[in-house]
């Protein structure tokens, strides 16, 4: 065993924590990012107004995307776990 089967699951391992982050990160910086741009536009620099929303929009993402995020993460694991008896030979 070389250090390129620990760089190939370093490499997977970045892949799926990406894959599991974007549905919520992604929708939540759009959301952000309009709600700026609203803050901006009135002048209204309260915490709360940009919060709240990010807070409904992780949520939301949450609810649609999580038995996704969980699939994926569980096919990741199980196939770290079936890779185990490859490590002891």
């Amino acid at each position: 065993m070389d250090s390129s089967y620990f760089l190939t699951v370093a490499d997977q391992t970045m892949w799926v924590l990406a894959l599991a982050a974007a549905p919520i990160l992604l929708p939540v910086l759009v959301s952000g990012l309009i709600i700026g741009m609203i803050q901006a536009a009135t002048s209204i620099n309260e915490a709360t107004l940009s919060f709240v929303p990010k807070l409904i929009v992780v949520a939301v993402s949450i609810l649609i995307f999580g038995s996704l995020i969980l699939g994926l993460l569980s096919d990741f694991t199980i196939g770290m776990f079936d890779r185990i008896p490859e490590l002891v030979k």
